[in-house]
């Protein structure tokens, strides 16, 4: 018995399965009088079976590390943001006031990764669909005590208005003001900012008026639009 136990411990570390099980009424009772090697064969099919499950949870492991990797490699493909400001450096003056509606053109260009930044015109791109963090600051200077300080943008998408800012009085003779917001863009989706009839902003060196966005994740309904 003891050498039949051996032998099919040998054959288990060469990697042969038994394909018996004591299933049948004779095969029952052969193992009752041999119980030594029933056990054996018993034990390498709960081997078997043990092996079949982890080999299934690690392809199942593999295809998550895989997928995971793959958003990952996505998304470090497709990183998108900007950050702008309304002059380059030089000396303090302002944009405006207009009789009719401008886009606001930032020129000085801190940051535009995956260039969806125009800064000939002003306007953002959405190069991916995603949901993306958006933020602008505007500044103004009336010059004076008593004189008028009109700060106005508006954050369009499209040409639909999103969000605006708007202070106009005679009691400051500076002032600005800040949005940040969260939207889902789509893909050429166009982003401005916008300068209402009558406003102006002022900026020199220290960039007071600044524009920004950024992708901060891409949802599993927009992959398959890249």
């Amino acid at each position: 018995m003891r050498a039949l136990i051996l032998l099919c411990l040998l054959h288990s570390a060469l990697g042969v399965r038994y394909s018996w099980h004591p299933e049948t009424k004779e095969q029952r009772n052969e193992c009752l009088e041999d119980q030594g090697s029933c056990g054996c064969c018993k034990t390498l099919r709960e081997i078997e079976r043990m092996g079949t499950y982890f080999n299934t949870r690690l392809t199942e492991l593999e295809e998550e590390y895989e997928q995971t990797k793959q958003t990952f490699t996505d998304t470090k493909a497709n990183r998108t943001a900007f950050s702008v400001a309304l002059f380059e450096d030089g000396p303090f003056k302002c944009y405006g006031p207009f009789a009719n509606e401008q886009p606001v053109i930032f020129k000085k260009v801190f940051l535009n990764l995956g260039n969806g930044y125009n800064p000939n015109n002003g306007t953002f791109i959405v190069p991916h669909s995603g949901v993306y963090s958006l933020a602008f600051t505007v500044y103004s200077d009336a010059g004076s005590p008593n004189s008028k300080l009109a700060a106005c943008a508006k954050l369009l998408v499209n040409g639909e208005i999103i969000v605006g800012s708007t202070d106009i009085n005679k009691h400051d003779q500076e002032d600005s003001s800040s949005n940040v917001l969260v939207l889902h863009l789509n893909r050429s989706d166009q982003v401005t900012l916008s300068l209402s009839p009558g406003c102006f902003l002022c900026d020199d060196g220290y960039h007071y008026n600044t524009f920004s966005a950024f992708l901060l994740y891409v949802p599993d309904c927009d992959r398959e639009m890249y």
